[in-house]
């Protein structure tokens, strides 16, 4: 059986899955801490909109002169 200490890519392998989870912790721990911190943000305004709605009628000046 071989010795674990000269197996070095066996270590390379365990220490970078190591740090690979390490960091998606860390990730997860700041994500978390910064949404409770966050103020909730209004995503609408609730300002009312004016529409103004201009009916043309196919015998109206406008249409003839457009065509």
């Amino acid at each position: 059986m071989s010795n674990w200490t000269s197996l070095w890519y066996v270590w390379l392998i365990l220490l970078t899955l190591f740090l690979l989870l390490l960091c998606g912790i860390t990730a997860s721990c700041i994500k978390f801490c910064c949404r409770k911190k966050r103020l909730p943000v209004e995503t609408f305004s609730r300002h009312p909109c004016d529409l103004t709605v201009i009916a043309i009628d196919s015998d109206s000046t406008a249409h003839s002169t457009v065509t």
